[in-house]
């Protein structure tokens, strides 16, 4: 095992940036508010004048702007959040949440891929495997990690390690933040549906408890590949989708600049989902999404991590592995369907009970 190489570029100290540096296109009045803080800490430095009052002022309007945005975000303005590029990624969350991370390399067949990172670590005092799509920090490292898109070889190295932790009994957490699998003719070479696959059949078998997250993009096969576990959470303002906005849009119009209308359609955020009973947990954000305060947010994964293995370790293997069943078949099944299922085993267990009860034998009428 070695430590992992992958180097790491140092996050701005500010835990409460309302900036958040680049501003996205719906949050025209906190730039313009920024602009004015900006000016008056220059005027400040000047002209030796306090404007700390002034600075005040306008920080309580940028907060309270901050709120009525992002607490009536559309579809497509959670698409943009989640795909911000201050937004924290996997090197964040290993470098401020796993203590003493040993990456492990290569899939023992075709090569290692950096989009997906594998390795083993301590989340609280919970010895884990961690499993991570990796997009990258700056551009070469982007490139590297195909921008975030796993080829199979990632896929492969991923089972082969939670294989690994399944071995010693070590809990699995999975970190989900790809637009996609690769979809490059290398790719489909290599068999990247059947690694996907594969990893679907065998992730819901694994005897060990699997935590898994959406930290950012949660996009199609490529975020299945490694999202099967007996708790899927997502952050707030990240999305989990069969399809980018984007394809979904081109498929539908032919027209690319229809993804805010496929957004919608796809019901793709944290509250849809939650609702469809899709996801287990909504993971609260900071005020203004997570590049605004990386800290607090990667503090409020940890905490869901920590709470959740503790619940799951208190159930039996055998347990375990059938409510993972039972929750991966309810997907899309209607409530009446639902239901039945609760109640099913209570109504095989009860006619076994009176299969298995003495019955007495039936009395002859006495020949007269």
């Amino acid at each position: 095992m070695a430590k992992r190489d992958i180097p790491i570029a140092k996050m701005p100290g500010n835990n409460n940036n309302f900036s958040g540096g680049a501003h996205l296109e719906f949050e025209d009045k906190v730039a313009d508010l920024d602009r004015q803080m900006n000016e008056l800490r220059r005027l400040s430095s000047i002209k030796g004048i306090d404007y700390s009052a002034e600075i005040r002022q306008l920080r309580r309007q940028q907060v309270a702007e901050l709120k009525r945005i992002y607490s009536n975000l559309t579809a497509w303005q959670t698409v943009q959040v989640a795909r911000h590029p201050q937004r924290p990624l996997l090197s964040d969350y290993l470098d401020l949440m796993v203590k003493d991370f040993r990456e492990l390399h290569g899939d023992r067949c075709f090569g290692d891929d950096r989009a997906i990172v594998t390795g083993f670590g301590h989340i609280g005092r919970e010895r884990v495997l961690v499993v991570g799509q990796n997009k990258g920090k700056n551009t070469k490292q982007k490139i590297a990690c195909n921008f975030g898109c796993p080829n199979p070889e990632g896929y492969r190295k991923a089972l082969a390690k939670m294989k690994f932790a399944e071995k010693f009994g070590i809990p699995i957490v999975t970190l989900i933040d790809t637009p996609g699998a690769h979809p490059g003719i290398g790719a489909e070479e290599r068999g990247q549906a059947q690694a996907i696959a594969v990893n679907l059949n065998q992730m819901s078998r694994l005897r060990v408890p699997i935590i898994c997250i959406v930290i950012g993009e949660g996009g199609s096969g490529g975020a299945l590949g490694i999202g099967v576990g007996d708790r899927l959470a997502i952050l707030e303002f990240a999305y989990y989708s069969v399809i980018s906005p984007e394809g979904c849009a081109a498929i539908l119009w032919r027209d690319g600049s229809q993804a805010p209308k496929a957004a919608e359609a796809l019901k793709l955020t944290s509250k849809d989902l939650y609702k469809l009973e899709l996801v287990d947990a909504v993971i609260p954000e900071p005020l203004g999404g997570a590049h605004r305060n990386v800290h607090d947010t990667i503090y409020n994964v940890e905490k869901y991590i920590v709470k959740t293995l503790r619940d799951l370790k208190r159930t039996k293997i055998d347990n375990l592995l059938d409510n993972r069943y039972s929750k991966l078949r309810s997907i899309g099944a209607s409530p009446t369907e639902k239901l039945r299922r609760k109640t099913q085993a209570a109504k095989e267990r009860v006619k076994a009970a009176l299969e298995a009860m003495p019955t007495k034998p039936k009395r002859v009428p006495a020949k007269v």
